[in-house]
């Protein structure tokens, strides 16, 4: 990876670990195989139709005025379909939307990494799948961040996948929404929405989190990248903390199965995206995040940093070196998913 396209004399370069597209509404409808049709999902969300998020042709626009080069998209509707209880019918959705971001990233080659949505109620489906979006150039593998009842991430269900992918070299993507979580129906509403918004995405990242640590699946599988999308950063250095403090408290009575400290699988394996948290930056360099966390806008989503994401990180990581700057920016998820760099926009 040519890392000469950032340094302190120019524009720093800016890939987004987490941007998303919006799928046309009308997708599933007509591309889900005709028996399956009148099962399409209802796409109850609302959502502006910004440039760039549906059409590919106007995509370089706009991420030329956020000076965003390169960008990791996620789904936008299909996060939801993360819910969707009939197996077959989740299938064919993800089958659809993944043979649609792959021609969407296709457009303009080089810019836009697609990470596709994967199955999970069939293991040997998943794999196929996944063998199929790696042939189509996509990047990773996005499953659900909380299963249903039954596929839990503590079940041996998933070790065939988890093997598949480490061979593949395709990481793990866990985003928020996605799931048998708050949003599996709707978002709530009223008060209760900053709950979900803020007590409970971190309950279930931390949820999360541990499962992969302390049930050993990252210790089973050293070659496996697990990379928490959209859940910020600010909290994970004090439960890594934490978890090493109580893991070697109570190491005599009550040994955690695993061969290292918690800490050192997240600095080994797991990666966490953040958009605007001053906080968790605040943090990075001293002795946690500079080799794991990733910056994004998240755009075109409410949460976006464009068109301003210059001002956020000048706010947040002007006070890192510039070495440092480099790897949240942009190295960490180009070395994650085994991208080059195409040149700046700006430079076109």
């Amino acid at each position: 990876m040519n890392d000469q396209l950032a340094t302190s004399d120019g524009p720093e370069y800016l890939l987004s670990s987490d941007s998303h597209v919006i799928e046309p509404r009308d997708l599933w409808e007509t591309h889900l195989p005709k028996n399956l049709r009148d099962l399409a999902p209802t796409l109850s969300i609302r959502r502006e139709d910004k440039p760039g998020g549906t059409d590919p042709a106007d995509r370089l626009g706009v991420m030329q005025r956020d000076s965003v080069s390169m960008e990791v998209l996620f789904p936008t509707f299909g996060l939801s379909q993360y819910g969707i209880e009939d197996a077959t019918l989740q299938e064919a959705c993800f089958r659809v939307y993944n043979d649609w971001i792959a021609e969407y990233c296709a457009a303009t080659p080089g810019r836009l990494i697609g990470v596709p949505c994967i199955s999970t109620y069939n293991i040997d489906h998943a794999i196929k799948e996944l063998e199929r979006c790696k042939l189509m150039g996509l990047k990773g593998a996005q499953t659900w961040h909380i299963p249903p009842p039954g596929f839990e991430y503590t079940t041996d269900h998933y070790e065939r996948l988890w093997s598949a992918a480490s061979e593949m070299d395709m990481p793990i993507n866990l985003h928020i929404l996605t799931g048998f979580s708050y949003t599996k129906s709707a978002r709530p509403k009223g008060v209760e929405h900053y709950r979900g918004s803020v007590e409970t995405k971190v309950n279930d990242a931390v949820h999360i989190l541990f499962e992969f640590i302390f049930y050993g699946i990252l210790d089973r599988h050293p070659k496996m990248k697990l990379a928490l999308v959209e859940f910020e950063i600010g909290w994970i250095p004090w439960i890594l903390q934490q978890w090493d403090y109580y893991a070697r408290r109570f190491h005599e009575v009550n040994p955690v199965p695993i061969r290292y400290s918690p800490s050192e699988y997240f600095d080994g394996q797991i990666f966490a995206s953040f958009v605007n948290d001053s906080v968790g930056t605040a943090m990075i360099g001293a002795g946690w995040g500079t080799d794991s966390c990733m910056w994004s806008n998240d755009f075109p989503h409410g949460n976006t940093s464009w068109p301003n994401s210059r001002e956020v990180i000048a706010r947040d990581l002007s006070k890192l070196p510039q070495e440092t700057r480099n790897k949240l920016l942009h190295q960490t998820v180009a070395d994650l998913y085994h991208l080059d760099l195409a040149p700046p926009i700006e430079q076109l």
